[in-house]
């Protein structure tokens, strides 16, 4: 199993983040070397992030405009073992973000265990009820630049597993219900985790350096306004 995502950490992001929010307010959805190219990073926009509010996180991001054109989902190879410990990607998430740990058997085969899926504030005892979510969706990531990078990087992008807010074991319904919306069409029905989720979102495109566009842009920093002093903490992939 991965040893970088912990609940503890994970858990202590969330309190945070949960309480900067202002839910009254909030709106109503093995690591190969780096290889091909990505969008290029706003100007002056820092190769990681420490101590930044939401509204200012928002600024950096690299403002384009999104092409679905030849998108596949399959062009993002997941869920993979990278680490080779039976474990897959899935199974690695789950793990971290279990309230109460499940058993694991042969091939790393999950039983019993307790998850909180924060975008809808709903218990799960069944990790077959639960998806595992990117934060940032595969077709929104490619829209946004991931559509100029080679395979290797898409993997990783969608296996994801050394930033602790990229993927997130959530409830299949509001997964689903997500779909591939970007703030302006969906965010979490949980008011008290929408600024979390602004937080998560943009932490996740300037770790791969992926672009906005202009409609995303407005409704991240509407969202920003009743979420001042929530932190958005990341580190740029390689």
């Amino acid at each position: 199993m991965s040893a970088r995502r912990t609940w503890p950490i994970a858990a202590a992001l969330l309190a945070l983040s949960l309480t900067a929010c202002n839910p009254s307010a909030a709106p109503t959805d093995d690591k190969p070397a780096a290889s091909g190219t990505s969008a290029a990073p706003a100007p002056g926009a820092p190769e990681g992030g420490d101590g930044l509010t939401l509204p200012d996180a928002v600024k950096l991001l690299p403002v384009g405009v999104e092409k679905r054109d030849g998108y596949k989902r399959d062009s993002f190879k997941h869920w993979v073992d990278a680490d080779g410990d039976s474990c897959n990607t899935r199974q690695e998430v789950l793990i971290a973000e279990a309230i109460k740990a499940p058993e694991q058997g042969a091939r790393c085969a999950l039983s019993g265990g307790e998850w909180l899926s924060y975008y809808d504030e709903v218990t799960v005892t069944d990790a077959g009820k639960l998806d595992i979510d990117h934060v940032v969706p595969l077709a929104e990531a490619w829209d946004s630049g991931a559509s100029e990078w080679d395979a290797d990087r898409r993997m990783r992008y969608a296996n994801d597993l050394d930033a602790e807010r990229s993927l997130v074991a959530v409830t299949a319904r509001t997964n689903r219900q997500k779909g591939d919306k970007d703030p302006s069409d969906w965010l979490p029905p949980a008011a008290s985790a929408q600024c979390t989720y602004g937080a998560d979102w943009v932490s996740t495109k300037l770790r791969w350096k992926l672009e906005a566009d202009e409609k995303e842009i407005a409704a991240l920093e509407k969202l920003a306004a009743d979420c001042a002093d929530t932190p958005v903490v990341y580190e740029v992939a390689p």
